[in-house]
């Protein structure tokens, strides 16, 4: 799998982040600190390598540390710099040893984007699903414990680097009657920035109907479970092909990780029919 320029490049336009104070209460990293000691707390999402300019491992690598330099040059504070990496590549790309700590800053800027509670994907059926609130491509917010009274079909994928597979299935969802209905709700959850969607909905008329979150810091992501299974293609920082359906109750009542990356839906729409 590439990573796409142009179209599908990774963007952060006005509105998208998280909205952040003019200061930052935990002090995350010491303003006296080099710049470098910022590009150190981060790894490559690709190869797991802590990013560093004199020995960038590859173009992602060196797109995330572009980011970083084009926040810097802002003139904002070196904590609100990794803030808003971390925003945008996930609480995952912080090295281990920082990863709480910027978790608990960011989790103080948005707490309901932060699930209190977490499932194991092998055992997940049967579970609670942990409630969320991520931000639809509309720009509104949905909170999942809203939907309770309805069967909600989740489908985690990797976003704008998975062309086609993800694309397609996002839109075979959208335009199936079966996953809209009064008594069914399905969204599909990815952990891109909104305005890059907005560009690729724009684009592909089929995605129009495709009811899109995003989970850009993989909080839910890592909530559910998604970020290591078998489907995924960059293990610990992206989801791959992964579905959940939970009853009008809040229970998970299905689950499926798909390395093959197909069409789902009448697999999908069975599992359904079961509920009743």
């Amino acid at each position: 799998m590439v990573f796409v320029g142009g179209l599908f490049a990774y963007s952060m336009m006005p509105g998208d982040a998280i909205k952040m104070p003019k200061t930052i209460t935990g002090k995350l990293i010491a303003e006296s600190a080099p710049v470098e000691d910022i590009y150190s707390m981060f790894l490559c999402l690709c190869c797991g390598q802590v990013l560093d300019k004199k020995n960038i491992c590859c173009d992602m690598a060196d797109e995330m540390i572009k980011f970083i330099d084009s926040q810097i040059a802002t003139g904002i504070s070196k904590d609100e710099v990794v803030i808003k990496a971390a925003e945008k590549y996930g609480i995952n790309s912080i090295v281990e040893s920082k990863r709480a700590t910027v978790r608990e800053e960011l989790a103080k800027q948005n707490p309901s984007a932060f699930p209190a509670s977490k499932i194991s994907f092998g055992q997940a059926v049967g579970q609670k699903a942990p409630d969320f609130t991520l931000q639809s491509i509309e720009g509104t917010n949905v909170k999942l414990s809203e939907y309770k009274g309805k069967t909600v079909v989740l489908f985690f994928n990797e976003g704008s680097m998975c062309y086609p597979a993800c694309w397609d299935q996002m839109a075979a969802l959208g335009n199936d009657a079966r996953f809209d209905t009064g008594d069914v709700i399905t969204f599909s959850i990815l952990a891109d920035q909104k305005s890059e969607w907005e560009k690729i909905v724009s684009q592909v008329p089929k995605l129009s109907k495709a009811k899109i979150l995003f989970d850009s810091t993989r909080a839910v992501s890592s909530a559910y479970d998604v970020l290591s299974l078998k489907s995924s293609m960059h293990p610990g920082n992206y989801p791959g092909h992964t579905y959940f359906i939970i009853d009008k109750d809040g229970i998970v009542r299905y689950t499926l990780d798909d390395p093959a990356m197909a069409i789902r839906n009448d697999k999908l729409a069975a599992e359904m029919e079961k509920l009743g």
